[in-house]
């Protein structure tokens, strides 16, 4: 269907069930074991038209924002990115969530 959203179901939560990137993004911060892993994320930039990959340490988290991840890019600007934008994650180089574009 045109312009619908599907994720992988590659990564489930503890329930078994599908989950978010925000739910996601939690467990790589808060739990230590899993998130001793290299994360990266691809998230669709509009100005460059295609996805960007970073490093999951260079995302910046405002606990007040739940819509949204900052970061910083190579000139030193910085970057507000909404999570919807968010379309895969990988854990150690394999890609453990995606969304189509």
């Amino acid at each position: 269907m045109p312009g619908s959203w599907r994720s992988t179901p590659r990564y489930r939560s503890q329930q078994g069930n599908e989950t978010d990137t925000q739910e996601l993004f939690s467990r790589i911060r808060w739990d230590t074991e899993y998130g001793a892993a290299d994360f990266s994320v691809g998230y669709y930039d509009r100005v460059a038209q295609r996805i960007i990959r970073v490093p999951f340490r260079e995302l910046l988290f405002d606990p007040a924002d739940h819509f949204s991840f900052q970061l910083v890019d190579e000139e030193g600007e910085l970057h507000t990115i909404p999570y919807h934008r968010v379309k895969e994650i990988f854990r150690n180089g394999e890609c453990i969530w995606q969304r189509e574009h």
